[in-house]
């Protein structure tokens, strides 16, 4: 009897990358682009935090690479201080997005862990919690999950909490209190849970370089630990179960300090995993996921901002320019892992995003816009129609007048005449339907159309809202035109205050057409020369600038005192005699905005005579060490 054949299912290994990048956009510039980045990693699934990217920044060179399948989860609150902040995203490696069987290509993912993002509804076990705390919980964007089938993998962003900021520290907790709930819900249906990410948790004293003896005392650390095989949980700490005795291993540097030259840091980035292992045998006492298929998990050290042979800080490195996070990734190893069923990549997938593929409009919407648009140029057309009648009227009314009135004259003063307005953009537009008013026009033609002192009212066309012009509020009139003038005397301001508003009005239309120019013999001399000391103008120039000279030299010499005076100020440190570097106090409270100096040195342990020396001065009061 012939046998049906089975399908055969491949053993691939899988490498798994977590990365607190501290800025996606900037790791992009660093590396040239976003695929070369991910590149380097040379892994199947690749978890980076601190992403520090809104949703509307989100652009296809920073989530989108070619082999890659990506999702994102991106900040949502608008408080003080979260805005731009945190961020994760999980990037798949995968041949095939679609009708594929690669465990890197997950069969679904979920933006957040609470359910009330992208499905509104929250997740079975965290009935207890109210629905605003769950929505608060995941609107930092601090989490992606995603179901890779074999196990359920959580990229996370842990929130940072002072040790003061009772706010935050409740927050904290809460968040991962809320995480708990969920991941116990996974483990009891019988999935494998992976956690990945900077949880900002260093568990214990081996994992900080400078505890204290009370280190682990502290409520977030004791949480780590409960959660773990070896206090009872359910969760290994894969790096620390494959190097149990490996210290000075950490992930977090401070970038301040320059603390990476001396390995003065923390182990806050981790990968925890917990659930059964891949093997279908009936007796399995003795097998664990971690050593059945956990090959290797350890530090990647090589992406540290700081690198051996790099001039250090104290001998002349301060102006470098160190590139690359704080963090160092961390990464596992897993083998015999089969494929899964054929799938698709999830709904969340970048790919799908609006502000990446776009929004399909429908052409119902596509000429409704454009009706919309017609109907706006259609009543700029007619608004402009009725502006250049208005102005046509009241220049055919001008033009009436003999010519005999129209002659130069003194300005008058009368406060009730004002500039007019011309409108030659109006009529450069209209020049086919205003043939007739041209003729009209052929015997006086350097003479503008121009309005009235009282424009007359204009009605809108139907259905549009014709705006004010600024324009019209802030005309200037005819004296405050030529007050400043000095070449008008007495005289003509008292022949021009027996001058008619129509013989102003004329006097202003001449001037805007140059009529009243030099050349001009029926001109005054006095309303020609405007400006009787241009002349000593030019000499005025040259002075000026030999006077601005000579303050950029003063300047320059008193801003070279003040360096000199300020190089003089600052202080030396006493555990090396070297100069101190400024600092400035940016943690709110009494100090806030104060000015300090200490070491130049990078910090480091207290034993190493070349590490900081802990040399701390106030930059207005007495020298004190830390």
């Amino acid at each position: 009897m012939q046998q049906t054949p089975t399908r055969l299912l491949m053993e691939n290994p899988i490498k798994i990358v977590s990365y607190n990048v501290n800025g996606l956009r900037q790791r992009v510039s660093q590396f040239g682009s976003l695929s070369n980045l991910l590149n380097t990693f040379d892994a199947d699934i690749i978890c980076f935090q601190e992403t520090k990217l809104r949703r509307q920044e989100l652009t296809s060179d920073l989530v989108i690479a070619d082999g890659y399948e990506s999702f994102v989860s991106c900040t949502r609150t608008n408080n003080k201080g979260r805005i731009g902040y945190s961020g994760v995203a999980t990037f798949c490696r995968v041949k095939s997005a679609f009708l594929s069987t690669e465990v890197a290509l997950p069969v679904a993912a979920e933006e957040g862990f609470t359910g009330f993002i992208d499905r509104c509804r929250r997740k079975e076990g965290l009935e207890e919690f109210e629905k605003d705390e769950l929505v608060k919980i995941d609107s930092e964007g601090r989490c992606v999950v995603t179901d890779h089938d074999h196990f359920v993998l959580f990229n996370l962003y842990g929130p940072r909490a002072a040790h003061d900021d009772t706010e935050r520290i409740e927050f904290k907790m809460k968040f991962f209190k809320i995480l708990q709930k969920r991941w116990e819900n996974l483990l009891h249906e019988g999935r494998r849970v992976f956690v990945v990410g900077d949880l900002n948790i260093a568990p214990t004293a081996m994992d900080r370089c400078d505890a204290d003896p009370d280190f682990e005392k502290n409520e977030f650390r004791r949480w780590f630990r409960s959660m773990l095989v070896l206090s009872g949980g359910l969760f290994v700490d894969v790096f620390r179960a494959k190097h149990p005795d490996r210290r000075e291993a950490y992930t977090c540097w401070s970038s301040s300090t320059g603390a990476e030259q001396f390995n003065f840091g923390s182990r806050i980035d981790h990968i925890l995993c917990a659930g059964p292992c891949l093997h279908q045998e009936h007796d399995l006492q003795g097998h664990s996921f971690l050593s059945c298929h956990v090959k290797e998990c350890d530090i990647l050290t090589e992406y540290k901002r700081w690198k051996p042979g790099d001039t250090t800080r104290w001998k002349g490195g301060w102006g470098i320019k160190l590139e690359g996070s704080d963090h160092a990734p961390v990464y596992m190893s897993l083998e015999e892992i089969h494929d899964i069923p054929r799938h698709n990549t999830p709904p969340l997938s970048a790919r799908y995003l609006p502000m990446i593929h776009g929004v399909q409009q429908t052409l119902v919407t596509f000429l409704t816009k454009r009706q919309g648009a017609t109907q706006i140029q259609s009543s700029k057309i007619s608004s402009s129609f009725s502006d250049g009648d208005a102005t046509v009227k009241a220049c055919s009314k001008s033009m009436k007048r003999s010519f005999n009135e129209c002659s130069i004259s003194h300005p008058s003063t009368s406060p009730s005449c004002s500039l007019t307005e011309v409108f030659d953009s109006a009529i450069s537009k209209r020049d086919e339907n205003s043939k007739d008013l041209t003729d009209e026009n052929q015997g006086c033609p350097d003479t503008k159309m121009i309005l009235q002192s009282q424009p007359t009212k204009l009605v809108p066309a139907e259905g549009t809202k014709k705006l004010p012009r600024k324009s019209r509020c802030s005309q200037l009139s005819l004296r405050s035109f030529f007050q400043k003038s000095p070449s008008l005397g007495t005289d003509a301001e008292n022949s021009s205050t027996n001058a008619s508003p129509s013989q102003a009005e004329s006097n202003t239309s001449s001037y805007l057409n140059g009529s009243h120019a030099p050349g001009n013999k029926s001109s005054s001399p006095k309303h020609c020369q405007l400006n009787p000391n241009a002349g000593s103008q030019d000499q005025d120039k040259g002075n000026d600038g030999s006077l601005e000279r000579e303050k950029t030299k003063v300047a320059l010499l008193e801003w070279k005192r003040i360096q000199q005076l300020m190089q003089n100020s600052i202080p030396v440190c006493k555990g090396h005699k070297e100069p101190c570097v400024a600092r400035i106090v940016k943690k709110p409270g009494p100090s806030f905005g104060r000015r300090f100096f200490v070491c130049s040195r990078a910090e480091g342990p207290v034993s190493n005579p070349e590490a900081n020396c802990g040399y701390f001065k106030w930059a207005s009061s007495k020298s004190q060490h830390k």
